[in-house]
C-alpha cells in the first residue's frame, strides 16, 4: 500500500438548507456518516454540524474518487434517516458540497471546531471559509 497523508474538511447542507437534522437523531446520523466513511476506506477524524449542515473531517486514500466518496456517504446517511430513523420524513441533502484540504498541524483545532459547531454558530465564532457549502 502506498504512503499517503491527505486531510479533507467536507461540508454539505440539507436540501434547501432546511433545519432537518433533529437533535433526537443527530448523533446517530453522525455515527452513520463516520461508519460509511470508514467502510469506504477513509480515516474519519470528526463529524459534527447543526440543523442544516454537516462537517466531516477525513483522511481519504488517493485510490478513492472524492465526489464518489462524498456521494456514497451522503446517500447512505439520507437513506438511514428516511428508512430507519424517520420513515417517510423526506430527509435529503443538497447536491453540492464544499471541500477543503488542510495540514496535519491543523487537525486538532479543526476537530475541536467540528465537535463544537452548535456553540460556534450560537456565539457567532464560525470560520466562514469552513462553512461554505453551496
Amino acid at each position: 500500500m502506498p504512503f499517503w497523508r491527505l486531510f479533507y474538511h467536507i461540508t454539505w447542507g440539507t436540501k434547501n438548507r432546511l433545519p432537518l437534522i433533529d437533535s433526537g437523531f443527530e448523533q446517530a446520523l453522525y455515527k452513520v456518516i463516520a461508519a460509511k466513511g470508514v467502510e469506504l476506506g477513509a480515516r474519519v477524524h470528526a463529524v459534527g454540524g447543526i440543523e442544516n449542515h454537516v462537517h466531516l473531517l477525513a483522511s481519504i486514500p488517493p485510490k478513492l474518487v472524492l465526489s464518489s466518496f462524498i456521494g456514497q456517504v451522503k446517500g447512505n446517511s439520507s437513506h438511514f434517516v428516511n428508512n430507519v430513523i424517520k420513515p417517510n420524513f423526506a430527509f435529503a441533502w443538497q447536491s453540492e458540497f464544499g471541500i477543503f484540504t488542510f495540514d496535519e498541524r491543523s487537525l486538532k483545532s479543526l476537530v475541536d471546531y467540528v465537535h463544537n459547531q452548535r456553540e460556534h454558530h450560537q456565539s457567532g465564532t464560525i470560520v466562514s471559509q469552513w462553512e461554505l457549502v453551496d
